[in-house]
């Protein structure tokens, strides 16, 4: 059974917390979020320090609880006219609900939420809601929340950085550089068998721009599959996902691979793919066969990176020397790379790369060592940029920034069969505050009626749309679903008949698969 984090909590308030999530969401200064985040961790007790950076990270320390949607919003209980909830009364609730299994857990986990709720305002009940369902969207990130931790603790960031890479917990590194400082996190090291975050890359706006930023880069194909970190010691391999979640069970493929390579220990980095017939699996047919235990040469592996072998850990080595390493001893699972200073040669991995059916490239800095956190400019993914017109369906009301604004927008294609337009997606990304102030006027003109945070409009304003691709999806009626989606612009010069349709849509789904 879960337990409240040991030590005795102090007393302050939810609403100091709740006070701060607001105030970080409100600013887009990367450096004002940090100052104001650390100023409340100096206030908090040791012991309450996990707690308050799981919450305002968006994760408490026990993680999701399993908690719905429904029940959450379906609670029935009057705000509270001042605040009392402290933040070790949210911790010990939290713990409780988690605890709550088994026969007539659902009316236990609903009495305890009851009362939770029962003790909070309006803007406290607002926080928890947000905050058990997942949709805490306040700018803490976990490489934010660690400069925190870091000026709070007054401690090196990079050191913060490096042990919460290493320790792949925010809430453990953060209770470390407050009760033991810079020689506690200086104790955090790699393991075999506790899996670390992994090194992400940002977006490259071209490939010459990305290719020039470096003296020598390594250019590899970027496949859709699920990243994948594998850790071996003798005869034992476990095999870990991005959010560090065990999945050995469900790639027996991938263990076998990995016992047949020539060493003793190693950790891995790399993607699972399913692959039928040569041609590679979008990510969601990954998702799903794993999910149906997928006969072991089903899901391939496909491996750029060596992290630790026989004992050496290579984190610090430059991204060459790992990469010669892991071609040594595994030719045959590695990503094809190539090592050059020219766009030219770098075009045709990508001619490749998307030839053989996959995403795109990415580009990496040949010296750069292997460091987790925010999305730096060592590594840089580059992917082809699909745009169409879609059209705007409704939109909901904002929170934090974009309180008061209608920003996320439901977005309709073209039936060009009965000349209506079917949702197939959501999207919030690339609005600018100039352009949430003038759509929110526009769609308010155009509203037609509402249900819950979201405004109905009629469908007129076109709006082009930059999507990865898409996914087949029962969520909405046309089958399908868009794929990180962000807008571009809006197209006035263009009527909603003008837009593209369903069919141009499904053109990008793979073909099936038996």
């Amino acid at each position: 059974m879960t337990t409240a984090m040991e030590g005795s909590p102090g007393m302050t308030l939810l609403a100091d917390v709740v006070a701060v999530s607001k105030e970080v969401s409100e600013t887009g200064s990367r450096s004002r979020k940090v100052a104001i985040l650390a100023e409340l961790l100096r206030r908090l007790h040791p012991s309450e320090v996990p707690v308050g950076v799981g919450f305002l990270s968006g994760v408490p320390w026990q993680g999701r609880v399993g908690i719905g949607r429904s029940a959450i919003y379906g609670l029935d209980a009057p705000p509270a006219g001042e605040p009392s909830l402290t933040v070790g009364d949210v911790d010990r609730a939290i713990s409780e609900i988690e605890a709550a299994t088994g026969g007539g857990s659902i009316s236990e986990r609903k009495r305890l939420l009851h009362r939770l709720f029962a003790r909070a305002t309006e803007e406290e009940a607002d926080f928890l809601r947000r905050l058990f369902t997942g949709e805490l969207r306040q700018g803490a990130l976990a490489g934010l929340m660690a400069d925190a931790v870091a000026s709070a603790a007054g401690v090196s960031g990079g050191i913060a950085r490096r042990a919460l890479m290493l320790s792949g917990d925010l809430t453990r590194m953060a209770k470390i550089a407050m009760t033991d400082g810079e020689s506690g996190l200086r104790e955090v090291g790699f393991e075999i068998f506790r899996p670390i975050l992994p090194m992400l890359a940002s977006t490259a706006e071209n490939l010459t721009e990305a290719v020039s930023g470096f003296e020598l880069a390594s250019v590899e194909w970027k496949l859709d599959g699920i990243r994948i970190q594998i850790h071996r010691r003798e005869r034992e391999v476990r095999v870990y996902t991005r959010n560090l979640n065990d999945i050995t069970a469900a790639l027996p493929g991938i263990v076998a691979a990995t016992l047949r390579l020539p060493v003793n220990q190693a950790v891995l980095d790399g993607e699972a793919l399913w692959v039928a017939d040569g041609t590679p699996a979008p990510f969601q047919d990954t998702v799903s066969r794993i999910d149906r235990d997928a006969p072991p040469e089903g899901v391939v592996t496909f491996l750029f990176d060596l992290l630790h072998v026989d004992g050496e850990d290579l984190l610090d080595a430059p991204l060459q020397i790992r990469a010669g390493r892991l071609q040594a001893i595994a030719p045959q699972l590695k990503i094809p790379s190539v090592l050059t200073s020219d766009p030219e040669k770098a075009r045709r991995v990508l001619d490749e790369s998307l030839r053989a059916g996959h995403e795109g490239i990415v580009v990496k800095d040949a010296a750069s060592t292997y460091a987790a956190g925010r999305r730096g400019k060592a590594w840089r993914k580059l992917k082809p940029v699909r745009t169409y017109d879609l059209v705007v369906l409704g939109a909901e009301w904002g929170h934090g920034r974009r309180r008061g604004w209608l920003s996320n927008l439901h977005l309709g294609a073209r039936d060009p069969r009965s000349g209506r337009f079917a949702m197939v997606g959501k999207c919030f990304k690339g609005l600018t505050d100039e352009l949430l102030k003038w759509q929110t006027e526009e769609l308010l003109s155009r509203e037609t009626g509402r249900h819950g945070i979201a405004v109905v409009v009629s469908p007129e304003l076109v709006v082009e749309i930059a999507l990865d691709g898409v996914q087949a999806s029962t969520r909405y009626p046309a089958g399908l679903a868009l794929r990180f989606a962000r807008v571009r612009r809006y197209r006035p010069d263009k009527n909603a008949d003008e837009a593209d349709t369903i069919d141009d849509l499904r053109a990008l789904l793979p073909a099936k698969r038996g």
